[in-house]
């Protein structure tokens, strides 16, 4: 694999024949990604995979036409013709009054921060299959376990490099790990599965492999012998595991392309109190070591820590430069891209601030309510905000947690539920969107 340096002439290189070819302006996006990963089910080996590639994508621009192009072919000859293809495409490509490269004096300067998201390793396959089979064995060891879907181990690194014409050329590597495992607890229709995960950017942050398995393996006997609920408007509460997409809502309906195109639920709502308060949700994408952690954006303005929403207001839309332009504005460095097409906008490492009250007294008061561990399905409409998910997990009885619930169906409106979300104070940093357990009052319930 490239160096981060060498990708960068990659970069750089593209950029320059496209300049020859007539471009009025253009950047080129390098990646390069390794990885490999073990599986193992019921004690044995069951997969060994090994993948590598590399890949450059080109965006060209002819005035306001552009055109973008991508290959994994990376030899002399086919660099030609890309160059080629994407010229002769953004002479016939419809004028975009907003398309073009990021402003030139908001481009990163510098290197950039280093945000220790590479650690060098490059663990043997034998390690990940030792750390695969002890992660499975701990979840089978939990008395109720009666079958396993697997654990599996993985290791990968990629290297990015952009380069733009207006002299922009950075890049930098990443590398990856997880562990996880999935089992089944009990016997025939009364059967139940659930899984544990965990995902770092060094090997050794990685949760031990008992630790990965003990928990898949609790988590999916407690799930056994479900009991009925009723259906009903009662106060949900949210594990930290999938309140995260509640956050993820808020940062689709803030990005440029869905402010510009009027297809989000916040649309005319920005610095309107949409949570409570106190609620801090911040940006964060020069975490050390975090999963989304980067020095500069897809378009190579530098990246900052941000507030989305402070004092319960949303703050800011997050803008590409395409969008900005659109709304009258300037972008915000959440500019995000693959090698093919043109940047979007998102967020990076985000969390919400841990509140003050502890997750016994959150739940304390709850007569009757839900905990829920999973949700299912798709149903948000990001236009109206309009919420409906098939969701799981527990009962809530006189403030303690009771029976197992399944097939159940929250619903609400994503602003109702906003305004009505209260934080615990168990915040912990172990995804790309970390929330601390979440209670929403007044949702509706409707039973199996």
């Amino acid at each position: 694999m490239l160096s981060p340096k060498e990708a960068e002439s990659r970069a750089a290189d593209l950029v320059e024949r496209a300049r020859k070819a007539g471009a009025d302006a253009a950047d080129a996006l390098y990646v390069a990604d390794s990885s490999t990963g073990v599986q193992v089910r019921l004690g044995a080996l069951e997969d060994v995979e090994r993948s590598e590639g590399e890949e450059i994508g080109l965006r060209l621009f002819v005035g306001r036409r552009s055109a973008s192009v991508s290959s994994s072919d990376l030899s002399d000859e086919a660099l030609r013709a890309l160059v080629e293809r994407a010229a002769a495409m953004a002479r016939e490509a419809p004028e975009d009054p907003y398309a073009g490269l990021a402003p030139e004096d908001r481009l990163m300067r510098g290197d950039g921060p280093d945000v220790d998201g590479d650690d060098g390793r490059d663990p043997l396959p034998t390690e990940l299959k030792q750390r695969a089979l002890e992660i499975e064995d701990a979840a089978r060891s939990v008395a109720g376990i009666t079958n396993s879907g697997g654990a599996s181990v993985s290791a990968g690194r990629s290297v990015i490099a952009l380069a733009t014409s207006h002299g922009f050329c950075r890049g930098y590597s990443t590398s990856g790990y997880s562990g996880s495992a999935s089992v089944i607890a009990g016997e025939g229709a009364q059967m139940e599965r659930d899984y544990a995960q965990h995902s770092t950017r060094h090997y050794a942050d990685l949760d031990a492999p008992d630790a990965i398995g003990r928990l898949a393996g609790e988590r999916a006997v407690a799930r056994l012998n479900p009991a009925k609920l009723a259906s009903g408007a009662l106060p949900v509460v949210f594990d930290p595991r999938i309140g995260s997409s509640l956050v993820g809502h808020l940062i689709g309906a803030i990005t440029g392309a869905a402010i510009a195109r009027k297809t989000s639920f916040l649309l005319g709502k920005e610095d309107e109190a949409i949570f409570a308060e106190g609620i801090l949700i911040r940006d964060d994408p020069h975490r050390p070591r975090g999963l989304r952690s980067k020095p500069f954006d897809g378009e190579g303005l530098p990246t900052a820590a941000t507030d989305l929403v402070a004092g319960g207001r949303v703050t800011s839309w997050l803008l590409d430069s395409a969008s900005a332009r659109q709304l009258g504005r300037a972008p915000t460095g959440h500019a995000t891209r693959g090698v093919g097409g043109s940047p979007g906008a998102s967020a990076t490492n985000v969390h919400m601030a841990a509140g003050t009250i502890r997750v016994d007294d959150l739940i304390g008061d709850i007569a009757q309510g839900v905990y829920v561990t999973e949700l299912i399905g798709q149903g948000v409409n990001m236009v109206t905000g309009d919420y409906s998910r098939g969701a799981s997990g527990f009962l809530i009885e006189n403030g303690k947690i009771g029976p197992a619930v399944s097939e159940i169906t929250i619903a609400g409106t994503l602003l109702d539920m906003f305004r009505r979300l209260v934080p615990a104070d168990d915040l912990e940093f172990r995804r790309a969107v970390n929330v601390p357990t979440l209670r929403i009052d007044g949702m509706f319930v409707a039973g199996a």
